[in-house]
């Protein structure tokens, strides 16, 4: 076995694709409202998908200053829709602010004030190319569950906080949030329509492509 990445690496991994002065004003915006938001890493990582697949509609679940937003709008295709849906009209305010400060135009941006729960059936089944989860972390397994709606053949939903401060590799950690997150970590590794990865960067990436099954034809 290979030793075990020190947190140098890990620090030098998480910092390789640099922020520039824009997504550094959206992380102070976010610190000024009590948001934290995707890590430098996991930003590079959204925006390496959206573009891999070229996205063109992407659903954010928790909006916060607009800094993983942004991190996707750079990996999106040029006419790339977002929706995004935050509980915080404020915050989304100020994620408006950072997608402005960006160039991007208004209507590439749908922002949906409302409990994502609510909000997310009322979006058109197998339209979108990919779906970020940054929300109330007891709901994660239903958000995968609209997501997979939500879907296209293809497309990829990624979960953040996937290790949840290193509690969901613990077993002896049983708080509500950190037992639903690791329920959805095995959720998703059994399903035979998705492609999972967990990706130990930041506070954790859990991405899983889903896939065309015969049955569904």
């Amino acid at each position: 076995m290979t030793d075990p990445i020190s947190t140098a690496s890990w620090s030098y991994s998480d910092a390789y694709v640099a922020e520039d002065e824009i997504l550094s004003a959206s992380r102070a915006r976010a610190e000024e409202v009590g948001v934290v938001p995707i890590g430098p890493g996991g930003g590079a990582a959204l925006r390496f998908l959206t573009s891999v697949i070229d996205a063109r509609a992407v659903v954010e679940i928790g909006t916060g200053t607009g800094t993983s937003g942004l991190w996707m709008f750079r990996g999106m295709r040029a006419d790339g829709i977002l929706t995004t849906i935050d509980v915080e009209a404020e915050h989304q305010r100020l994620a408006k602010q950072t997608f402005t400060e960006d160039g991007i135009a208004p209507q590439r941006v749908r922002t949906i004030a409302g409990a994502a729960l609510d909000v997310l059936p009322k979006l058109t089944d197998g339209h979108y190319d990919l779906v970020f989860v940054d929300g109330d972390k007891r709901e994660y397994s239903a958000y995968l569950a609209e997501a997979l709606r939500l879907l296209r053949p293809g497309g990829i939903v990624a979960f953040d906080n996937a290790l949840w401060h290193n509690k969901v590799a613990n077993p002896s950690e049983r708080d509500e949030q950190t037992t639903a997150i690791r329920d959805l970590v095995k959720e998703v590794a059994k399903r035979e329509d998705l492609v999972p990865l967990l990706i130990p960067m930041g506070d954790g990436l859990l991405v899983a492509k889903k896939i065309w099954l015969p049955e569904e034809a």
